[in-house]
């Protein structure tokens, strides 16, 4: 699949369709609403934080790129309350023993 062989580049690509013009989610080969074929184009890596939360001392978090794309990842931040809704940026990605690897960073 594009998506993963993107990613282990550390690319974040997101696949379109010609025929609907549909961001294909989750990533396939095909659009999921009328199956056309899908052309891949580098995501936005700006978004806004969805939600969050920390064990230990590690924080994670969703956060959604182009109103409708959401991932999950690591969040780095300097403050102790990231506020939910504010702007996020996807610093790193890649797979790493088989799984996705998402790392944002809040100001």
């Amino acid at each position: 699949m594009k998506f993963e062989s993107e990613l282990k580049n550390g690319n974040f690509v997101i696949g379109e369709c010609i025929k609907c013009n549909k961001i294909s989610r989750p990533s396939s080969d095909y659009c999921s609403k009328c199956f056309g074929n899908l052309i891949w184009r580098n995501a936005s890596r700006s978004g806004k934080l969805i939600e969050y939360s920390k064990k230990n001392l590690e924080s994670f978090c969703v956060a959604e790129f182009e109103n409708e794309i959401r991932i999950m990842g690591t969040l780095v931040h300097k403050t102790d309350q990231p506020q939910v809704g504010s702007k996020i940026r996807l610093e790193k990605c890649g797979i790493k023993d088989g799984k996705y690897i998402f790392v944002m960073n809040s100001d």
